[in-house]
């Protein structure tokens, strides 16, 4: 029996997106936002509140990279979710991660995640506090890669349970996409 819970977003999982930007002086600044997602086939969605610097620095720069945070960098990530970039303005540097530009778009790559979105702002809006943004490139470090496709055996993001406020790594491979299915295709 199932019991009911009301109006509750409970999308499982989520993911632990790191979201970075410019500061007005050029330094790097990083949050972790677990409310988005893929919204088309080129653009990611973000609820971002707009007192954020990093929204305040997105809508300035029309730009931001969007990385997935892992297991080997869950404190940083964690960090840039409890730390505000209005008090402290060199979030990554504390973290002692790394930055490097993009070649794309406005916003630095944080060097240490290994998976990140290239974003140009499509737009902002004020009500609902949702940045969509094209990705105009996503940058694959190579040593997550197996025949230039993502391996989960070398890549460990990490999921958000927004119910227990808990960091869950991906686990195990338990079927095959478009595949699977198949097997009850000799039922019809």
């Amino acid at each position: 029996m199932k019991k009911n819970f009301g109006a509750k977003p409970y999308i499982y999982p989520m993911p632990v997106l790191i979201v970075a930007t410019y500061n007005d002086d050029g330094t790097a600044n990083a949050m972790n936002a677990a409310w988005g997602g893929v919204c088309d086939y080129t653009k990611v969605s973000i609820i971002i509140d707009r007192n954020h610097k990093t929204t305040k620095n997105i809508i300035e720069r029309k730009a931001f990279t969007v990385s997935i945070a892992d297991v080997p960098h869950i404190t940083q990530a964690d960090f840039f979710g409890v730390v505000s970039g209005n008090e402290v303005t060199n979030k990554v540097e504390k973290a002692g991660l790394h930055c490097i530009k993009s070649d794309f778009v406005d916003a630095p790559l944080i060097e240490e995640f290994p998976l990140t979105l290239e974003c140009k702002l499509v737009s902002y809006d004020e009500k609902t506090e949702r940045a969509i943004g094209e990705v105009v490139n996503t940058a694959i470090d190579e040593s997550i890669l197996t025949d230039d496709k993502i391996d989960l055996s070398k890549f460990s993001p990490v999921t958000y349970d927004s119910v227990n406020h808990d960091y869950i790594a991906l686990g195990q491979k338990v079927g095959k996409a478009f595949s699977d299915g198949k097997k009850l295709q000799s039922k019809l």
